[in-house]
């Protein structure tokens, strides 16, 4: 009986203080990273309408960008939308500008709210045109060195443009503006969705995860151990 309690007790310790997953982007394949702090799917590829062939250089006007994401199916998902750009302090869009990602209008916006900036600064680990106390950054843009224009691969990310962005998130108070994300500069701003200058990239992620995560190998094969061993017990005792 003693054996059978101690066996007990072993097993839900392994069953209940498993790893806990740390904040990072994962690659769940087939094109799709999963983003374990903002529990949204990402694909992968950052230009996807250009490479896909639904647009030649995959810049388009906000309406075009809301279309192309509602009518997108990849792997095996129908419900992509454009990333959100939704307020830093959770209640409302403060469009005064800050150096340190403080307000909605700004360099350096890394919160979660925003996700487009959360993937730059955060996951992706790349610097804004200044720093947050304002002082010019050398090492700005998806190089890391302070260029801008074309595309390189950041990470895991495929194809990432140094320009701008759209969000699915419009500006409340002016209906024909939308939020926009610049990575070229790692700033974050409004634009016009239909006008001059209004063609811009598309990266879309969906709510969730597509891949249940498994329990490690390990605590599989010893939790087995464990309940073979109660097996066992049990039978000697019958």
């Amino acid at each position: 009986m003693k054996l059978k309690h101690t066996l007990l007790a072993a097993g839900a310790a392994a069953l209940t203080h498993l790893p806990t997953a740390q904040a990072a982007l994962l690659d769940r394949g087939g094109g799709m990273l999963y983003d374990t702090v903002l529990n949204v799917t990402w694909l992968q590829d950052a230009n996807y309408a250009k490479t896909s062939g639904y647009d030649a250089d995959g810049k388009m006007d906000w309406h075009a960008a809301v279309a192309w994401a509602d009518q997108l199916e990849f792997g095996g998902f129908s419900d992509w939308r454009l990333a959100g750009i939704k307020p830093v302090n959770g209640i409302a869009y403060n469009e005064n500008f800050s150096d340190d990602g403080s307000t909605d209008y700004a360099w350096n916006v890394s919160s979660p709210n925003s996700e487009l900036g959360y993937m730059y600064f955060v996951n992706l680990g790349l610097t804004a045109f200044q720093f947050p106390d304002g002082s010019d950054n050398p090492n700005f843009g998806i190089y890391r060195d302070g260029r801008t224009g074309g595309q390189t691969d950041v990470g895991l990310v495929k194809n990432l443009q140094s320009f701008n962005y759209w969000s699915g998130n419009e500006v409340p108070t002016r209906t024909g503006e939308a939020w926009f994300f610049d990575t070229a500069l790692g700033s974050q701003q409004t634009w016009y969705k239909k006008n001059l200058g209004s063609d811009m990239y598309v990266w879309v992620v969906r709510d969730g995860d597509i891949a249940a995560v498994p329990l490690p190998g390990a605590v599989w094969l010893f939790a087995s151990a464990v309940f073979a061993g109660l097996f066992a017990n049990r039978r000697k005792s019958n």
